[in-house]
């Protein structure tokens, strides 16, 4: 389980900007919590691949998270981790993940493992790093778009068959590449284990809607024009909840948005 924020600028702009001081805060007072690492993918300039820096220390503690995320870029996104039980606390299983020209980065857990895992191909399995079900979702993807689909396309369709094999899983995540963001909010019948909430409740001191409503992903639009996604728990007014069950697309060059329902047409297939 983790926490994301992402945006996308008219111009150029920082997260250390887009988040506020209020919103730094509360990252790094849910850091406490998500402390399992944390990572920034961002595009310097329109056009280019995204950067990645990542640590498997909590931001709280790391000294780099405050440099990081000071890194000027036209669109960003980050992560904090909160990581599921059993998955190594190291590197190459922070997020974000990136392959190539696109990162990626999920809120959630695909449990069980071996399931998700079984829907990959043999040499889509080899080539990944880490060890957990967030990377191989993103590697279902990564083939998807192999095969000919574009990155909104192979998202929708993986997270259809996501959601047919992991009726309650979230598939919350987000996708960074030269040309767009693309944001997944599935997490509509998706609950807390009891340990996890447990664990929170010990905790307390986080804010009040990030327990209330844990896996929701919300956006607004700013005054100058940016796009800014985010889990529950980042302050701030005018948010507005991403429609349930749904991938949404941010172009980059002009932040126009499409949102396609995950839903499965009527007469058509999770693998059409």
């Amino acid at each position: 389980m983790c926490r994301l924020f992402a945006y996308v600028s008219p111009g150029t702009s920082t997260t250390e900007r887009e988040l506020g001081d209020a919103g730094i805060e509360t990252f790094l007072s849910l850091a406490r919590l998500h402390g399992d690492g944390w990572g920034w993918s961002g595009i310097p300039r329109p056009g280019d691949a995204p950067a990645l820096h990542k640590s498997p220390l909590s931001a709280a503690a790391d000294p780099g998270f405050r440099a990081t995320i000071a890194t000027p870029g036209h669109a960003a996104m980050l992560h904090l981790r909160w990581a599921t039980l059993g998955l190594p606390v190291e590197l190459r299983n922070a997020h974000p993940f990136r392959v190539g020209d696109t990162s990626f980065e999920h809120n959630g857990s695909l449990k069980p493992i071996e399931r998700v895992r079984a829907m990959l191909s043999p040499d889509a399995a080899a080539r990944m790093t880490g060890d957990t079900d967030s990377e191989m979702y993103f590697t279902l993807i990564l083939e998807e778009q192999a095969a000919g689909s574009s990155l909104p396309e192979a998202t929708v369709r993986v997270a259809r068959r996501l959601r047919e094999a992991f009726p309650l899983a979230s598939l919350n995540a987000i996708l960074l590449d030269r040309e767009q963001m693309v944001v997944v909010h599935a997490s509509a019948r998706s609950i807390l284990p009891d340990d996890d909430i447990a664990e929170i409740t010990q905790l307390g001191g986080l804010p009040d809607d990030h327990n209330e409503d844990y896996f929701a992903l919300r956006w607004k639009h700013t005054p100058d024009g940016t796009v800014q996604v985010s889990s529950t728990g980042v302050g701030g007014d005018g948010w507005e909840t991403l429609p349930a069950e749904s991938v949404t697309t941010v172009r980059l060059d002009d932040r126009a948005t499409e949102t396609v329902s995950l839903a499965v047409p009527a007469g058509a297939s999770v693998t059409d």
